[in-house]
């Protein structure tokens, strides 16, 4: 006789699944995927180190409690918010402001063949284009995703027309602020047209030292042909629990570079779901993470090819651990049996700058073709002492000859986006981390 096992469930837990019944109604919209996603995760729970994709970032140990869902900020709160310059006030974007997860203003003129609404205008409208919405399969099953859609309250539907060339950039500025922690459940949809090209920024701040608990999704569509440049940018608060996913479904020859830049929140996951639909497309997926303190980041991605010829992917991931940090790297990269001609390559590398610090690697290829050329790797380690003894002997103090090869090191992620302001901007933002960094080591602290 076997006897059915009932799973203990943790305080947030309970929150999460109570929640949902409580709020449905005055979610925007009828969003009709929104009980099935909450039932899968009513049915799981929040991820443990038992759950294989999630391995090395126990989420049910770090949301211990759940934050309320975020309410729409009134005039005064919105002020308060925005009150602070944007990181990337001068590459001179479009850009959606959006406060605790609500769209709160547009900045600038949307360019002509860029149609723009917000997610919870689409949902009370009935857009046509949600039906685009949540239709990877690669990550349906994924809980931080199927939670951010159980309460997804406002984000963008960006649609780019066949042939548009877009510039300057879009950018979509998510703010979380408040008096107390909150949770929000932002999600954005972008569909890029046939022959289009675009470059979205996404920046998600959130000063101070609240537990806020954002969990952001951001899903590219791009056509056959499609030139497709996003950049995500984490600066979040430094106690947050903060969630993101990025999902991708790319054409025909389409060409996509996605890079994540994270320097802040407790723990942090970003994930990437990416699926080659159409022949001969190419990704570039890059991620860079400075650690510190006892921060926590986890960068996850699952790659599936399929499609013939199947294209070519890579993945370059840099992380920088300090202190008693932690970082983490798992990547998959699915060649499908018809995927012929998929050439791959994956690679994570990582600086571990004291003894206490901590990094997991987990690279994998799951290959069913035969075909194929597709590699992967990853390496852990110190600074160059040589090369470091080599910079101080040039009178060059440990600290900044110690940021000067990790800045080296960091940047070659961060070369890959095209945007010149762009890409200045996140060079000094790194810079200002390591210039942090080297002030508190020659301090002593």
């Amino acid at each position: 006789m076997n006897a059915k096992v009932t799973p203990i469930r943790s305080a947030a837990e309970m929150a999460l699944i109570e929640r949902f019944p409580a709020l449905k109604a005055s979610l925007p919209g009828h969003a009709a995927g929104r009980a099935a996603a909450h039932a899968r995760f009513a049915a799981a729970g929040l991820p443990t180190r038992r759950v294989e994709a999630w391995k090395y970032t126990d989420l049910r140990a770090a949301m211990r409690e759940a934050a309320p869902l975020a309410a729409k900020p009134n005039e005064a709160e919105t002020v308060v918010a925005l009150k602070g310059p944007s990181p990337f006030a001068g590459i001179g974007a479009v850009t959606l402001s959006f406060v605790n997860g609500h769209h709160v203003g547009t900045d600038g003129a949307v360019p002509a063949g860029v149609t723009i609404i917000s997610l919870a205008e689409a949902l009370t409208a009935g857009h046509p284009l949600l039906a685009k919405l949540g239709t990877l399969a690669l990550a349906q099953s994924d809980l931080a995703l199927s939670l951010n859609t159980a309460f997804m309250t406002d984000g963008a539907i960006i649609h780019v027309a066949d042939g548009a060339e877009i510039d300057p950039p879009l950018m979509l500025r998510f703010v979380t602020s408040g008096a107390s922690p909150v949770a929000t459940a932002a999600r954005s949809l972008l569909v890029v047209g046939t022959g289009a090209k675009i470059t979205l920024v996404e920046s998600h701040e959130g000063g101070g030292a609240l537990a806020h608990q954002p969990n952001t999704a951001l899903e590219i569509i791009a056509g056959d042909g499609a030139v497709v440049q996003h950049v995500r940018l984490g600066l979040e608060s430094a106690a947050a629990v903060a969630l993101s996913t990025v999902t991708a479904d790319l054409g025909a020859g389409t060409s996509l570079t996605s890079v994540n830049v994270a320097l802040s929140g407790a723990v942090v996951r970003h994930q990437v779901f990416a699926r080659f639909s159409g022949a001969d497309a190419r990704a570039q997926i890059n991620g860079a993470t400075l650690l510190k303190g006892s921060q926590h980041a986890d960068s996850t991605l699952v790659v599936e090819h399929a499609a013939e010829p199947g294209g070519e992917s890579r993945e370059l991931f840099r992380t920088i651990v300090d202190d008693q940090a932690s970082g983490v790297f798992q990547g998959k990269i699915i060649v499908q049996p018809h995927a012929q001609k998929t050439d791959g390559r994956m690679a994570s590398n990582a600086v571990l700058l004291s003894e206490d610090a901590a990094m997991y690697n987990k690279p994998e290829l799951e290959i069913f073709a035969d075909d194929v050329a597709c590699a992967h790797g990853a390496t852990c380690g110190a600074l160059d002492d040589e090369l470091l003894f080599y910079l101080m002997s040039r009178g060059i103090a440990k600290p900044e000859a110690e940021s000067l090869m990790i800045e080296s090191f960091v940047g070659e992620a961060i070369d890959f986006i095209e945007n010149e302001p762009v890409r200045s901007v996140l060079h000094g933002l790194v810079q200002q981390w390591l210039a942090a960094r080297a002030a508190s080591k020659s301090a002593g602290v």
